[in-house]
């Protein structure tokens, strides 16, 4: 991992008419760190990834991608390598086959008249079908996207973000519509992906086990303020209980 800073907040707030969804957070992340984002619902953990995405303008403060302010990221391919978004609703359009999916990683880089043109004549697809097959989805590139399950999906939308190559990936609750074996294979082979590539991870959890279990660094989120912000090794039971004010019983 590297020493380099890749995103930096210095006093983030957001507003939504009258309610602060950000209070006046400050972090640090470095260049391939791994971190999960954990809090109650409400919390403002998907305010924070949509910020930082540029999909919501922040209301106050400043937000740094290797060390410049957000805003003066165009859209497109410049932004496009440097983050990239997973969600648990996937992004994908269902009636297309599963390697066009896969290389709408490659929009930004194309341009309007080759990414229509690739629809009736697949470009690069050896590269689709690297990143399928480094997902463990070979054998499905020409099946239409929506036949497949959930877990399968999720995989089709990693392998996009491999073609598309981003900096830092927010996947915001990439698990919660699948079940708990599917779960799991989806977040070991989204970190193994992200420490392979060095890329920067940021993850929002419900469940804490998940968050232990993947990630090095772990930012705790409540009233939208950051609650923690610690190594995993030292995030304790008693503070786990505290931030979801579990009056009695352990932390799963």
């Amino acid at each position: 991992m590297s020493s380099k800073n890749k995103i930096e907040a210095n006093n983030l707030t957001k507003h939504f008419e009258r309610k602060i969804a950000l209070s006046s957070l400050s972090f640090t992340i470095k260049q391939g760190e791994l971190i999960a984002l954990i809090g109650p619902s409400g919390a403002g953990k998907t305010t924070l990834l949509n910020s930082i995405a540029g999909l919501v303008p922040i209301s106050g403060g400043e937000l740094l991608i290797d060390g410049q302010p957000l805003s003066t990221f165009k859209k497109g391919k410049v932004f496009a390598k440097k983050v990239g978004v997973i969600r648990q609703q996937f992004d994908l359009i269902g009636p297309l086959a599963v390697i066009h999916n896969v290389l709408a990683g490659k929009l930004s880089d194309w341009g309007t008249f080759k990414s229509l043109f690739s629809l009736l004549i697949t470009q690069e697809k050896d590269i689709a079908l690297k990143a399928l097959k480094r997902v463990g989805l070979p054998e499905k590139a020409y099946e239409i996207t929506s036949t497949l399950s959930g877990g399968e999906q999720q995989r089709v939308a990693m392998a996009r973000l491999l073609v598309q190559k981003p900096e830092v990936i927010l996947a915001d609750e990439p698990v919660a519509s699948l079940d708990p074996a599917r779960a799991d294979d989806i977040l070991a082979m989204l970190t193994k992906i992200a420490a392979e590539e060095n890329q920067t991870l940021i993850t929002s959890l419900h469940s804490v086990e998940y968050a232990r279990k993947y990630f090095n660094r772990i930012i705790s989120m409540k009233n939208g303020e950051i609650f923690f912000d610690l190594p995993t090794e030292q995030v304790s039971d008693e503070l786990l209980a505290e931030l979801y004010q579990i009056k009695s019983g352990g932390v799963g």
